[in-house]
Order: C-alpha cells, then structure tokens, then sequence
C-alpha cells in the first residue's frame, strides 16, 4: 500500500525527515484528569528526530498535545470558561472513585438528618462508596445482599458536623503559659503539628469539616503550611477532617496583624496596604493554596492594646480583597465586629461575616435580604473562655475588653436568629487548648434561644451552605456523601450530649469509619499515645 493510500485509509505514519515508516494500528488511550479518551490516526514529528523506540512517547505526547489543542479551541457556550459545566466546581474539590465502592447499611435508633424535619426511627441508611445511596426506615429498607451491617440501632445518627470558623494554628499554651510568649519560641514547623493534631480531635468529636481561617507564624503568614496540613490528610497521608483553609489578607497594623506581638518583626510579604498591595498579597495567599480570602474590617476581641471599634480598611481596600478572591473563584470572610464594618463588607459582595458583635436592626434586615451567613463565635465570649484565658496569661485589657464585648455578642445573635438570618456555626477556637470541644458552641446558642435543632442545623446544613458544600455535605440523604456520626443520646433532648468523647461513638467520614467507641470497638483519631505531651489530654 503506498503512504497516500495509508494515509487515505487512516493507517498511522512516522515521518522521520523524508522517509515515512508505517505503525501498527494500535489505539493509545490517554488518560487525563476525570476523561479518558481513545486516540488514533496519523502523527507527524518533525524533521531531525531519530527512529527509535523511545519514539513511542513522543508519539503519545503529540496526540496529547493535538487532543488538547482541539479542546482548547472549542467553543464554549456563554463564551465564560467557568460556567462550562464540570469546568470548575469549587464545592466538589475531592475527585470521585472510579469504580463502585462496597455497600454498607448502617442501622440507627434514630435520624436527624439535618434538613429540620421530624425525627426517623429505626432509620436505615444504605452506603455505596464514599455516598449515600438510599435512606429509609427498618421494614421497608432492607440492607442490599452482601452488605456490611454497621449496628447502631441504639444511637442517634446525625450528618457529621462542621465549624465554619477555627484557627488549628494555634498552639498550647499551656505549654508556655502565655500566647505571646509562646509565639517567640515556637517555629512553624512545630506550629503546624499542633494544626494537625487540633484537627484531628475535631474530628475525633464527629466534625468532619472544618474552615480554617488563617493564622501568622513567627516567619511570616502560615497559609502554605496550613494548607499542607490539609493536602496531607486528603492524599491519606494522615487522619484527619476534611479542610478548608482561607489566608490572611490585611492591612498593616490590623487586628489580624495585631495577634502577633508588636515587637516582633514582620517577615516576608505579610501585610499590604492600598488596593494593589492587597491585591497581591490575596494573589500570594491563593498561590499558596488557600481555599479561603479571609480579611477583616475592624478590630477585634483577643488583642491587646486594640479597641474593637476602629476600622481597619477603607473600603476601596476590601472591594479590591474581594474582587481579587471571586476573580478567582475564592469566597472571602469579613471579620466584622461593627456596622460598619458589616455594611462595609455587604457592599464589596463578601460571601460570609465572621463575628458580627455590635449590630443594628437596619444592618440585620440588610443582611438577611442579601443571604449572607453569618458565623457568630459565641463559645469563646463565655465566661468559662475567659477564665481559661486569664489562666494562660492573657493580659488584663483583653480580658476587660472580652467581658465588655460579651453582652453584645449575645444581644447580637438573638436579634440575628429571631431577624431570619443565616447562622452557620463557628467557633474561633484556638486560644482556648479545648480542639474537640467544638459542640460547646451550640450550647450557647440554645442558651440564648435557639431550639436544639436549629443549632444542630448551623452545624450541618447552614454550614454547608455557607461553606459551598451543599450539594455534597450537610445532610444525611441519597447522593451525598457518607459523613455521618452517631450519638449515645439525644441531642434534641439536651444538646450538651456532643460534647462528652465517650457519647460520640462512631464517625463516618465519606463513608470510611473514622471512629469507633461502640461496645467492643476502639477506635480513635488521636491516640493519648501518639502525642505524650499534649497538656491539655
């Protein structure tokens, strides 16, 4: 057959300067991301190459190359790269299992399933892989044939929860009895082993998603390190939740800068100031690999020598933070104690507010009508916090400065919860060496007013919400992924149940069991052993 009528025929050809040799005809299938696709047909290499057999890569990267170009230039409808569907979802960032996953039937006492319905008896929930295939009730859902029976029909099965606002960064204190002293003897490599360990009795206690909005360390802004933390536990390298981390974003002298010493030297790219400047440091941050713009426009609670109440950007400054983290396609979270600060951050389309302390009827409408969810911290204003604060060392005007904020917050909250606005549950932890203690947080929220279930609800389906996760999280149905705990108590009955390790006796995370203190089982997250010196175990 001549080369002409090869090539008419589709038979490939390797050109080598003038001589074309024929190939098999044999299909290279090129697998790239979530696509596989088969290639065949003729490749053309340029003059100068030697006949080897080596030459078979250059022939796969030729047809890879040539695949590509092709996509690249197609059309894509609406002329936006990021509304090509399964082009970019940002809520979906874990890659599916190829190949089906084993079938498990869970068996419960109950169900709260996050969405604020009746509670289901004798709930009955079937898992294919890391998701949920169907829920149902004991006689009319039957576990599928060949499925593992996990028995916990004397527990209440809940969605795994999730704290939309932590800081693991921070570290024991205990250890060095003072924060600030603490932060000139710890370097980030240690730093980040605390981060590690905070998130991992977070989810020994049944959260299974956590925000993470930022830290600094003694060498600068700690986001790369953070977010190896969380690279390491989605890779399987380590147990741990499933993380979302957001980088500071701030002006100089901000309350953000200010949890660090003010004698301490700032290292590196730390801070900016004017649009530009903050522009490029959310672009750092986002290199770095946040998932999260986190910046603030006012001061804050837990800095000395700063008044809660001052401003802390213009607001040129915060539209530039935000439009640079939906540029690309980040959410940022406003720290914002005053109104404000509030109406600041509405007005530069800021997707969460974190604290929200002083407040006023006008500013609440406004925020309810926008949907924006509001994260409000509560656990830490307590006075239990402020005590193991003052036993740490904090200095005097913080600790006045706590107590006179704590009315506020409260008054705030109640006006938010009865104004319909979106609460999704944060903590702050991370002064106070109490990771895993995480629930206490919606205690105070059903001490101020909130039924058990809508607390249970900021946990789950309001902080999926406000996190993105929705489709995926928040939850217990078909099509969602397998994060699941069970409970020895009733949490609608007395909401202080989450917070005992021993009622928290299993915790599923996408469908792998993360935890196990059922009768006969032991398994853990953190192991005593595994960190010897950790003060407060």
């Amino acid at each position: 057959m001549t080369t002409a009528a090869r090539e008419k025929a589709g038979v490939p050809i390797r050109r080598f300067n003038s001589v074309v040799l024929p190939l098999p005809r044999k299909p290279v299938t090129r697998v790239t991301g979530r696509r596989a696709s088969l290639m065949t047909g003729p490749i053309v290499t340029t003059g100068g190459c030697r006949a080897k057999r080596p030459g078979r890569m250059r022939q796969r990267c030729a047809m890879a190359n040539s695949a590509l170009d092709a996509r690249m230039r197609a059309p894509i409808a609406g002329g936006r790269m990021a509304e090509r569907k399964g082009w970019w979802r940002p809520e979906a960032p874990w890659p599916e299992p190829v190949a089906k996953g084993k079938l498990v039937a869970i068996n419960g006492k109950a169900l709260i399933d996050g969405n604020g319905g009746p509670v289901v008896k004798n709930p009955v929930i079937v898992l294919e892989g890391r998701r949920i295939k169907a829920v149902g009730v004991k006689g009319k859902l039957a576990p599928p044939r060949g499925a593992e029976v996990i028995d916990a029909s004397r527990y209440t099965l809940m969605p795994g929860m999730m704290d939309c606002h932590v800081h693991t960064g921070m570290f024991n204190c205990m250890t060095f009895h003072n924060h600030r002293v603490a932060q000139w003897e710890v370097m980030p490599h240690l730093q980040q082993m605390y981060a590690l360990f905070h998130a991992q009795n977070c989810l020994d206690m049944g959260f299974t998603t956590l925000r993470d909005l930022g830290m600094n360390s003694s060498r600068g802004l700690f986001t790369q390190e953070l977010c190896a933390v969380r690279d390491s536990i989605n890779a399987g390298i380590v147990e741990g939740p499933r993380m979302l981390i957001g980088g500071f974003t701030t002006i100089t002298g901000s309350h953000l800068d200010l949890i660090q010493p003010r004698a301490m030297p700032r290292s590196g790219f730390n801070n900016g100031d004017g649009p530009w400047e903050l522009r490029k440091l959310a672009r750092l941050n986002i290199l770095w690999g946040c998932d999260i713009v986190k910046t603030c426009t006012s001061g804050g609670g837990g800095t000395d020598k700063e008044e809660p109440d001052i401003r802390n950007m213009c607001q040129e400054e915060l539209d530039a933070i935000v439009d640079e983290a939906h540029a690309f396609h980040k959410p940022c979270a406003v720290h914002c104690f005053t109104v404000s600060g509030q109406r600041m951050a509405l007005k530069a389309g800021a997707d969460t507010i974190e604290h929200m302390v002083f407040s006023d009827d006008e500013t609440i409408e406004m925020i309810r009508e926008a949907g924006v969810p509001v994260t409000p911290t509560l656990a830490h204003r307590t006075d239990h916090a402020i005590e193991l604060r003052r036993q740490l060392g904090t200095s005097p005007f913080v600790l006045n400065k706590l107590k006179k904020l704590q009315p506020h917050c409260y008054n705030t909250f109640q006006k938010m919860y009865k104004g319909g606005v979106k609460i999704a549950m944060g903590t702050d932890m991370g002064f106070e060496p109490h990771f895993g203690d995480n629930g206490w947080e919606l205690e105070v929220y059903v001490g101020l007013g909130m039924t058990p279930m809508h607390a249970i609800q900021t946990a789950t389906r309001n902080a999926a919400e406000a996190l993105r996760l929705d489709h995926d999280l928040g939850t217990v149905e078909a099509g969602k992924l397998a994060d699941i705990v069970a409970v020895d108590g009733d949490p609608l009955a007395d909401i202080r149940v989450i917070q005992e390790k021993k009622n928290i006796v299993l915790v599923m995370k996408e469908g792998r069991v993360c935890v196990d203190r059922r009768p006969g089982k032991s398994k853990n997250v953190v192991q005593v052993s595994d960190w010897p010196k950790i003060d407060n175990l």
